[in-house]
């Protein structure tokens, strides 16, 4: 069945391959985005776009109306930054959007949610969606996605069926977080492993994740859940690290840090930052190296007994297109010959 679908931040990483999945499935797909995204790509394929700002409910009930379904993809998405305005984006952004499906009597809203919502630091090995939120969280991110998913599932009814995914580490072509930034500190020679080096992580291609999304619109199952979506076996985050930047010619990094050493060390980093009101990123703060050094996947059994869900790219399967992108979008182009 064709449906009548928006996907916020459909201008982002996986905001466009969502948009892009719909557009090839038939479904007419509006994008709403930020004035200063480039959407044209999106506009050509035959995307909709809407421009505005999650913070403005006008502009958000524009974007919902006569919808049948919506992707809340958008959010603020950073270990670091003020803690308003992850509040503003990701919280009362999400409650923008519920009150603009209710507004218009859209009937289905998919939130993209994370697994940074019941992340606490420690090691996290084959959980399910049972485990509790926790009540300390080392970064606004976490905090407020935790805090959106729980407004968004409090929301369902008869009215409303709501749903939310939670993909982890997305990665794969167009991918702007987490290998990107480990490969631009590979490159300055500034990358070092943060703790033993063996801890085992889930990845989500991103074709998978934007599937999941739309699985989960279409399920005819009751709503009113979180899933945790991923390529459904763990693998070693620096075993992978280092494959890829090898594959691009790139040295992988084999200094350790002890995770005690590292984790001390971002606080501090993240107490002179504060103080002295720094701005861009910190070199790394203590989620980061929670990231980098603790286990974390889950189990998704839910997503494969109810959405049907089951992932399709293993980073076997898609790591060439992943190297090639790297080296065509990101890597330093050489000097012409004879300059």
């Amino acid at each position: 069945m064709v449906m009548k679908a928006l996907v916020t931040g459909g201008g982002g990483f996986l905001g466009k391959a969502l948009t892009r999945l719909l557009l090839a499935e038939g479904h007419a797909t509006r994008v709403f985005e930020l004035p200063s995204v480039n959407t044209a790509v999106l506009a050509e394929l035959g995307a909709e776009v809407i421009s505005g700002d999650l913070r403005d409910p006008q502009a958000v009930e524009k974007a919902c109306q006569g919808m049948e379904v919506v992707f809340h993809v958008a959010s603020l998405a950073s270990p670091w930054g003020p803690g308003r305005l992850f509040d503003a984006i990701n919280v009362t952004g999400a409650e923008n959007v519920i009150a603009a499906c209710r507004l218009h009597r859209v009937p289905r809203l998919v939130y993209t949610s994370s697994p940074s919502a019941i992340f606490d630091g420690t090691d996290q090995r084959g959980l399910d969606e049972s485990v509790p939120y926790p009540t300390r969280f080392t970064s606004h991110y976490g905090r407020t996605k935790a805090l959106a998913e729980q407004k968004v599932l409090a929301a369902h009814g008869p009215d409303l069926a709501t749903t939310a995914i939670r993909p982890h580490v997305i990665w794969g072509p167009g991918d702007n977080h987490l290998f990107p930034r480990l490969l631009k500190r590979a490159l300055a020679g500034k990358l070092q492993i943060i703790g033993t080096g063996q801890n085992l992580i889930d990845v989500t291609h991103v074709e998978d994740a934007a599937r999941a999304h739309l699985l989960a619109a279409q399920s005819q199952r009751p709503a009113g859940k979180a899933y945790f979506v991923s390529q459904g076996r763990p693998v070693s985050l620096w075993s992978l690290v280092s494959t890829i930047l090898e594959k691009v010619g790139i040295e992988p990094p084999r200094r350790k840090v002890p995770y005690p050493v590292a984790k001390a060390a971002a606080l501090l980093i993240e107490v002179v930052w504060a103080a002295g009101r720094l701005k861009g990123e910190p070199p790394f703060t203590r989620y980061i190296v929670d990231e980098l050094a603790r286990d974390h996947y889950y189990n998704i059994s839910r997503a494969r007994a109810d959405l049907g869900f089951e992932p399709r790219v293993t980073t076997e399967s898609g790591q060439q297109s992943f190297v090639d992108w790297i080296q065509n979008e990101l890597l330093p182009k050489p000097e012409p010959a004879g300059q």
